[in-house]
């Protein structure tokens, strides 16, 4: 042999090594497999990288009448035949058992007959298997479910697992409860792999509680939790869904929990309802302008302020130092279910937070609110708001709420000590003030400043007016003058 044919077959064995060998299969071994191909009579899997396997569509059809396969999708079933080829059948059952041996292999490989319920007998059912076999299955194990008429079942086809087989065939005992489990590990199985978080998936609402809604998933159960149902807060669980809707939801979290009773489920899957809704603060610029007067509903108050309702899904807060008077409570003022008009004051949108006040009477709605520029020294025009023992607050002319509030202190009323002050300063009373201090959310306001400021004004202005080249005579001439209300003439020289 040449040395050239001598690496040619070398390198023939070397590549036949490298390539898996064809395993083999016995009738009623349990396989997964991939989807390789989906077809209208036939879904084809892959077994060991050479062939393929099949199985009728018929025994995969969802109870829609639908396949819930696609490639790429794991498939578990039951080696049901394999010909002198080596091709391999798949199946859910093993069909019509109609032999002894059949049964057998039925019993020992737990793959599922196929018998159709002729009668209800005491404690269960009396189940044709054909072939002159007939087998029987408990109540307790024909379904899932506690049955409650036994008689729906009569004149059924249906897939049984073969539990005990003795007398050599003559006892047949089935269960088709242990099938339908059987069913449900694996659909779940299935389903959990395509569990992921941010996954959009189809369910059906099962019930309905004041924290949620629980929904089957297709075998498995997931909880959309009362604050993922909506943007808006605090809503009625019943008011967004029913037990029976059908529902778009995406996967939040998939958490394995450890049971605290038997059947508990191990896995907690929460969904959410409002994630794939439109978020209405990424219109919050429309819906509520900065700046601008709003209407809204209040829809909660609490010791702190009130919530107002501006849009579905955008509340903001009215601060109870927003609120006009001496309140102890802004339920003293406001109800739940009322409608206002209402200034956006500041916008959070990262925080999704609104801070509100009043809107000035005589605004209409979507009006501008001026802003009030307050100067240190400045001398504004207000309403007295709220009485206390240690001075007034007042309301500067042109704001609203607390940003416009300021105190005039007992001693910067320009009254005499010990005045009363509801009876020299009510509430209502029209004043003058000056700005003595301003920040951090502080105004200090004093009438008698802003007195003393016009009553020098005053003076000042007279000073002015009687201003000329003759001599004037004294400051205390002046000053005297002033008071009686008469020029004094120039001195003599």
């Amino acid at each position: 042999m040449s040395q050239d044919k001598a690496s040619d077959s070398f390198a023939s064995l070397f590549e036949q090594s490298k390539t898996p060998a064809r395993r083999s299969f016995r009738l009623g071994e349990r396989i997964e497999a991939v989807v390789a191909s989906v077809g209208k009579d036939a879904v084809f899997v892959e077994l060991d990288g050479k062939r393929q396997a099949w199985i009728e569509t018929a025994e995969l059809l969802a109870p829609d009448g639908s396949i819930p396969f696609k490639v790429g999708d794991k498939l578990t079933a039951n080696v049901v035949e394999v010909d002198g080829s080596g091709n391999v059948r798949l199946g859910r059952s093993l069909g019509k058992a109609g032999s002894s041996a059949a049964l057998e292999l039925a019993k020992q490989s737990g793959v599922a007959i196929e018998g159709k319920v002729l009668a209800v007998n005491k404690g269960g059912f009396e189940v044709d298997l054909s072939g002159g076999s007939k087998g029987f299955c408990p109540v307790s194990q024909m379904d899932i479910k506690f049955v409650q008429d036994p008689n729906v079942f009569i004149n059924q086809s249906l897939s049984f697992i073969v539990t005990e087989l003795r007398d050599g065939g003559r006892s047949i005992v089935l269960s088709r409860r242990r099938l339908l489990e059987r069913e449900q590990r694996e659909n779940t199985k299935q389903l959990l792999d395509g569990l992921v978080p941010g996954a959009v998936v189809r369910g059906t609402v099962t019930g309905v509680r004041e924290f949620g809604a629980f929904v089957d998933l297709g075998g498995i159960e997931g909880l959309i939790p009362a604050s993922e149902l909506s943007h808006q807060r605090g809503v009625n669980v019943a008011d967004v869904v029913k037990p029976g809707d059908v529902v778009e939801v995406q996967i939040r979290e998939v958490k394995e929990v450890k049971p605290t009773r038997p059947n508990d489920p191990t896995m907690r899957i929460t969904l959410s309802l409002k994630a794939l809704a439109a978020d209405p603060w990424d219109d919050i610029e429309n819906l509520a302008p900065e700046g601008k007067v709003a209407a809204g509903v209040v829809v909660r108050i609490a010791d702190f302020g009130a919530f107002v309702r501006l849009a579905s899904g955008v509340e903001g807060l009215l601060h109870i130092s927003e609120l006009p008077g001496k309140i102890e409570h802004p339920s003293a003022v406001l109800t739940s279910g009322q409608t206002l008009l209402v200034v956006v004051q500041k916008v959070d949108r990262t925080a999704h937070k609104l801070s509100l006040g009043l809107a000035p009477e005589g605004l209409k709605l979507g009006s501008a609110v001026a802003k009030t520029t307050l100067t240190m020294g400045q001398v504004v025009q207000g309403v007295v708001e709220r009485i206390e023992n240690y001075g007034v607050f007042v309301q500067v002319e042109g704001t609203s709420g607390r940003a416009g509030r300021g105190l005039v202190p007992n001693a910067d009323t320009g009254l005499p000590r010990g005045s009363d002050l509801r009876k020299n300063l009510p509430e209502g009373t029209k004043v003058t003030a000056k700005i003595m201090e301003l920040g951090d959310n502080r105004l200090r306001l004093s009438i008698r400043a802003a007195r003393e400021d016009d009553e020098r004004s005053q003076y000042d202005g007279y000073r002015e007016s009687v201003r000329g080249p003759a001599k004037l005579g004294t400051f205390g001439d002046l000053f005297k003058s002033k008071l009686q209300g008469v020029t004094p003439a120039p001195k003599k020289k």
